[in-house]
């Protein structure tokens, strides 16, 4: 048993760096490693339970089955992206970066506060740190410019704030994932999040942000873009107070109000949008948009799904968790601040169910409180993005932006403090974890 499930292992990853060696996509890499663990399953080992598992009738079921793993994230996904912009369309982020600059040029610490919770909402609400890169990353750039801030550290901050509106509630993929392959229900994130991914972003905007010059405020005027005529502050707060409140109805009448779920609930905020629009839309090139920009990130979740079922179906992921969980926790605490990320980096969202769902296990038996453990990996998982192979939100930070310095001598040098400080909290909380159940809410 052990051998089979090591000889699978050893074939995903060796499948997986050569594809990656060949140049190929992440997604790709991760789909032909799946697919040839899923052989090797089922020819390396001539018993009978094997071979039937390998039928030609079950193959395209275990696929199938992968890749609707994380339907319902990838509904979540699509909704809250097109929802975001639908109101980037409207004129509502425009409007309130420009009202921000307007309102609090001359008070740098309250500018940087609210360009902060700007660029905390995109990501919070799809869980993509690439979303809020797209939908807000130039106009908060372009704000940080005209405030004297450094191009090295302008890239450093949109990254970072990023990676941390991925880490905030109500929608963090990688807690999500991993609680759901521990079996344990999505409840109770809300707060040790909120207070990670708050402090992680406001650290970074400070630190690489406090330092420039004052603002010109006719100039930065006429180079953010204008919203349309129409717009006006309602038609920006409408939507929110809706997909809120019916976030917040769920709880306070949990037994009278039906179950909507995230997708319906961005469904009809996107509805508003809409209708308080009408006209000054351009509706099927934002939905098309939509699908065209958050197609790698289906694909990864579709693939990952497959890759998770055929380590489950083969033993592989048994292996990976048994090497886990009999790991002394000192040396898991030591290195988990490294390995996180670095996986992160390797290979995406799969780094939950494959690393997190052990770890959460094992912490769980250990008497450590699994929420907030699963928290502070949550948020440490996130600043992988900027490392390679695949550098999805660093790469994307770095193109929307127009930064022209070095890669990793500048950029990722100049990320190196905050995100120390994000990798120091994360480990806290999961090295205190007992002692922060108070953090835990509905």
């Amino acid at each position: 048993m052990y051998i089979h499930a090591g000889i699978v292992l050893g074939v995903i990853v060796l499948v997986f760096a050569l594809a990656r060696f060949l140049k190929l996509s992440t997604e790709l890499a991760m789909l032909g490693a799946a697919l040839a663990g899923l052989i090797v399953h089922g020819l390396v080992v001539p018993s009978r339970e094997l071979v039937g598992a390998f039928a030609w009738f079950e193959v395209p079921r275990h696929i199938v089955d992968g890749a609707f793993t994380y339907f319902d994230v990838v509904l979540i996904f699509l909704t809250a992206t097109l929802f975001m912009n639908l109101l980037k369309d409207a004129g509502g982020v425009a409007y309130i970066v420009r009202g921000i600059v307007r309102r609090f040029h001359r008070h740098r610490a309250l500018a940087l506060l609210f360009l902060t919770v700007v660029m905390l909402i995109p990501g919070a609400l799809t869980g993509s740190g690439t979303v809020t890169v797209l939908v807000v990353g130039a106009l908060v750039g372009t704000v940080l410019a005209y405030m004297g801030v450094s191009e090295v550290r302008v890239t450093a901050i949109v990254f970072m704030c990023a990676a941390m509106s991925a880490a905030a509630p109500p929608i963090n993929l990688w807690a999500m994932m991993a609680a759901a392959g521990s079996n344990m229900p999505y409840v109770g994130f809300f707060l040790p999040l909120g207070v990670l991914s708050v402090l992680g972003a406001l650290f970074s905007m400070f630190y690489l942000g406090w330092k420039g010059t004052p603002i010109d405020l006719e100039q930065i005027m006429t180079e953010l873009p204008k919203p349309p005529r129409g717009m006006r502050w309602w038609k920006v707060v409408v939507p929110f107070v809706v997909l809120f409140g019916l976030i917040a109805a769920g709880r306070v009448w949990p037994w009278a109000m039906p179950v909507l779920g995230l997708p319906l609930m961005f469904m009809i905020a996107a509805a508003i949008v809409v209708l308080t629009n009408l006209g000054q839309l351009r509706l099927i090139k934002v939905i098309s948009d939509t699908v065209e920009q958050l197609l790698p990130l289906v694909g990864v979740m579709v693939v990952v799904g497959i890759l998770v079922q055929v380590m489950a179906l083969s033993g592989a992921r048994g292996l990976i968790s048994l090497g886990i969980v009999t790991m002394p926790l000192v040396a898991i605490f030591a290195t988990l601040f490294i390995i996180l990320p670095v996986s992160e980096g390797l290979i995406q969202y799969a780094v939950a169910p494959l690393i997190g769902v052990p770890l959460i296990l094992l912490f769980n038996m250990k008497g450590f409180n699994p929420i907030i453990a699963l928290a502070g990996m949550a948020a440490m998982w996130p600043i992988g993005d900027m490392l390679p192979p695949t550098s999805v939100v660093g790469r994307a930070t770095v193109m929307i932006l127009g930064f022209k310095g070095r890669y990793y001598s500048g950029f990722a040098k100049t990320c190196l403090v905050p995100a120390a400080f994000v990798l120091l909290l994360g480990s806290l909380f999961v090295v205190f974890s007992s002692r922060l159940g108070f953090l835990v809410g509905g």
